[in-house]
């Protein structure tokens, strides 16, 4: 019998406005058409919510005690932390994920293919398992002001 969960994530980070040695940094991609996320990481809202999505199906929590305890050790890169994530799957494996982000800036069409397949590379997916749409908020609030990034995302995976 095949069993079934799904996981949902969510992240926000405002923008840093003003200088900054930091990167623009979604979904495992460096963009230079927006300002950096402000977090003790990178602050990649689509990693973040994609590792929570899954601390959702395995119940082990990384983003949050164990993400800061790598971040003092000086490891800021998302990536890092959707592995420990992955590590703690055991017998269930992803099967598809599904990422909406909020956002005014930068402009997410453009960027849509490159973003999924990097998705797709990190979870040994697809490209098609990987679906991303793209809201601006309308300006109802902060971030459809342009102040930040929101992202939630949905994983299914399934244990045969």
């Amino acid at each position: 019998m095949v069993k079934v969960k799904t996981g949902l994530g969510l992240d926000s980070h405002r923008f840093i406005e003003g200088d900054t040695d930091k990167q623009f940094v979604l979904g495992g991609v460096v963009f230079d058409d927006a300002p950096a996320l402000s977090g003790n990481s990178d602050a990649d809202v689509i990693l973040h919510a994609l590792t929570d999505a899954i601390s959702g199906i395995t119940g082990v929590t990384v983003i949050g005690a164990v993400a800061d305890k790598m971040c003092h050790q000086g490891i800021t890169d998302s990536k890092a932390y959707l592995k420990v994530a992955l590590d703690s799957l055991g017998l269930w494996r992803v099967t598809h994920v599904s990422i909406v982000l909020e956002c005014l800036r930068p402009k997410i069409d453009p960027k849509a293919s490159a973003l999924r397949a990097s998705v797709a590379a990190l979870l040994s997916l697809e490209i098609t398992d990987v679906c991303l749409t793209a809201t601006t908020g309308e300006q109802l609030n902060d971030v459809g002001r342009g102040l930040g990034i929101h992202a939630s995302v949905i994983v299914t995976a399934v244990a045969d």
